[in-house]
């Protein structure tokens, strides 16, 4: 960087500016997104862009921890992120980065590595955290961490069981077998970083790439959403007072606590996602919307048409076999009240006949047929003086008890059968 683009920035910090518009102690937009398998995440923190992988597998525990698993980082720095960085062997910088953030998550022991161990002594979970810088912008560390942290709470190790004759065989099961197990982790150390430029040590956070470019000192502060401070890190020449560093530490707390919602946010919502992801869905059958809008208006149609030719059928059915009994009763010219061609009147008169025949059977008397068809015989005067159908049926039923016709035939006592004369119904 070039003398005079140094001069200003220290000297637009003096005013409490910066060259990318933010004031000292703004925090730059944290944009966090995940990929298609878990222990994935891409964290992007304005131009710095960072991604990490959490991977697993089963090795033998340390000799002094024999039921704890372990816990490692590795970083890449990538050529095509900066032009500093170069291929192969990490630099000072790279280094120093995996430390950091190694140190805030085994210091504060926010992963819980017991529940790692599957044979006490002979197998354990090693889990491994990859961090690739894409781009560097500033403020790797902050990134980084916050990358291994959501990759870390997303990550998914298969889950295993023991089998074998003594029950020492480790039996690791395919997630469509048993579904993965997520990681125990008690909380989030979010690291926060400060830089101090200047000869009077004016105090930035989040610096960008030009910042780091010309400060003398930073310090990162790695903390949770309980103010408890898992780890600091101080480098530089610069020295920095007592008073500086707990000021930093209570503007640390606050954004660790910012920060910290949002991963919780984000994580839950690619849970959400991943459980929506896992329910399986039957697709809908594709259907050409002219062809198929056309094919049910005419199938619609045809079964309008079945249905309006069926009632149409019953109706001249119906009015057919009304014609038939009507001719057939005219032809034969009984006057039956119970044959088929009888018409309304002869029903009335008939029901009539019925009300007086039930009061006759009180007295154990037989009404004769001939008398029901004279009534029949009536003017239409006559018949208007006989009573309505209303009365014929209330009398019916006061007398519903009254044994019927064929009840009298048939006595309980088993009297005789009387016979009848035929009678001329002509």
């Amino acid at each position: 960087m070039a003398l005079n683009e140094k001069k200003f920035i220290e000297t637009a910090l003096l005013s409490d500016l910066r060259i990318d518009g933010r004031g000292p102690f703004d925090y730059r937009n944290v944009a966090i997104k995940f990929g298609r398998e878990d222990g994935s995440s891409e964290v992007q923190l304005g131009q710095t862009h960072v991604m990490g992988f959490v991977t697993s597998q089963l090795v033998q525990p340390y000799r002094d921890r024999p039921n704890e698993g372990t816990l490692s980082i590795y970083t890449e720095f990538s050529p095509m992120a900066d032009h500093s960085f170069e291929i192969g062997r990490p630099g000072v910088f790279a280094v120093e980065l995996g430390r950091i953030v190694d140190r805030g998550l085994k210091a504060s022991r926010a992963v819980d590595t017991e529940s790692l161990c599957v044979v006490a002594g002979k197998w354990v979970w090693s889990i491994r955290i990859d961090l690739h810088i894409l781009d560097n912008g500033g403020n790797l560390v902050d990134a980084a961490n916050i990358a291994a942290l959501v990759a870390l709470l997303t990550f998914r190790r298969p889950d295993c069981t023991l089998g074998g004759d003594n029950d020492q065989e480790v039996i690791i099961h395919s997630p469509e077998v048993r579904e993965p197990l997520p990681l125990i982790v008690h909380h989030l150390p979010v690291a926060i970083t400060f830089a101090f430029i200047g000869s009077e040590g004016t105090v930035v956070i989040d610096p960008s790439n030009f910042e780091e470019a010309v400060m003398g000192g930073k310090l990162t502060a790695t903390l949770n959403t309980n103010g408890d401070v898992c780890a600091i890190q101080k480098a530089g020449g610069d020295g920095v007072i007592q008073s500086v560093i707990m000021q930093c530490l209570r503007i640390a707390s606050v954004k660790a606590a910012d920060i910290t919602n949002k991963i919780k946010k984000a994580v839950e919502s690619y849970n959400t996602e991943r459980a929506l992801r896992k329910i399986k869905r039957h697709p809908d059958p594709v259907v050409d919307v002219s062809k198929g809008a056309g094919m049910r208006v005419r199938s619609l149609s045809i079964e309008m048409e079945k249905t309006r030719l069926k009632i149409e059928d019953r109706k001249v059915n119906r009015s057919d076999d009304m014609e038939i009994e009507t001719h057939s009763s005219k032809k034969t010219g009984s006057r039956d009240p119970y044959s088929k061609g009888i018409n309304g009147d002869e029903l009335k008169a008939s029901l009539a006949s019925r009300a007086a025949a039930t009061s006759v059977e009180k007295m154990d008397v037989l009404p004769s047929v001939k008398t029901q068809f004279t009534m029949i015989d009536k003017t239409p005067t006559e018949m208007d003086s006989t009573p309505s159908l209303q009365q014929t049926i209330e009398a019916g039923e006061q007398t519903i008890k009254v044994k019927t016709l064929m009840d009298a035939v048939k006595p309980k006592h088993r009297r005789k059968k009387k016979t009848y004369p035929n009678h001329d119904l002509s």
